[in-house]
């Protein structure tokens, strides 16, 4: 797999030949200055929750991309109204196949409003299968006993969010880690904003002491993964 990272909670994987990009927020984020949203691929659009940081930039990608935007049951309809051509809404535990990918919708603790303030369903993260694996994007939540579930699914990493004040942060991110049974974790959601500002270095240290590792790619990098 290849994971490209463009900033905030915003990642794509290239798995099993489809292009799956999450929570695509580019164009808002002062940091990802030097990515190209016209040049970012996309097959799949999974969207976590409603807050704009997750999904300013998704409308216009899957018009560009005619990508299914899979999300929970009232965001795919907010999209389906804006004219986007292919949906699939999901509510907690429920999954679907899209090609030869299984996405599954699991739980987050957080909140979830549309930018115009209408209700923005239960917030969630995705759980994806492919022939190469499964991986986790947890969205924006908090540190819940849930994630031990994900064990089931031998997840090859998972980004989580690391950067406190709004989700958890590096301690509790540690600790969804080991719940899940994964020793390799990108991180999200950090630096963005001063309420999320982190220093990375000692994020890596405490991650490397308990035995698992930090990625967190410059934003517009792609690695190997």
């Amino acid at each position: 797999m290849k994971l490209t990272y463009y900033g905030h909670s915003c990642v794509g994987v290239d798995t099993a030949g489809h292009d799956v990009l999450f929570d695509p927020f580019v164009l808002g984020n002062p940091l990802a200055g030097a990515v190209d949203i016209a040049r970012i691929p996309a097959t799949e659009i999974l969207i976590t929750h409603g807050h704009g940081d997750h999904m300013a930039d998704a409308e216009a990608i899957a018009k560009r991309t005619n990508a299914t935007l899979v999300s929970n049951y009232e965001i795919a309809g907010w999209f389906e109204k804006k004219g986007i051509a292919k949906t699939v809404g999901l509510n907690l535990g429920g999954a679907v196949n899209v090609g030869p990918l299984r996405v599954k919708y699991v739980t987050a603790l957080h909140s979830s409003q549309m930018p115009d303030g209408t209700y923005g369903g239960n917030p969630g993260g995705f759980v994806v299968q492919s022939e190469e694996g499964a991986f986790h994007h947890a969205g924006d939540t908090a540190l819940t006993l849930d994630m031990q579930l994900l064990k089931t699914f031998k997840l090859r990493f998972a980004c989580l969010p690391i950067g406190d004040h709004f989700t958890m942060g590096v301690d509790d991110a540690i600790i969804a880690a080991q719940y899940m049974g994964v020793t390799k974790v990108v991180g999200l959601h950090y630096n963005t904003f001063p309420p999320i500002v982190i220093d990375t270095e000692k994020a890596k240290a405490a991650f490397s002491a308990a035995g698992l590792e930090l990625l967190l790619p410059t934003i517009g990098t792609t690695i190997e993964i």
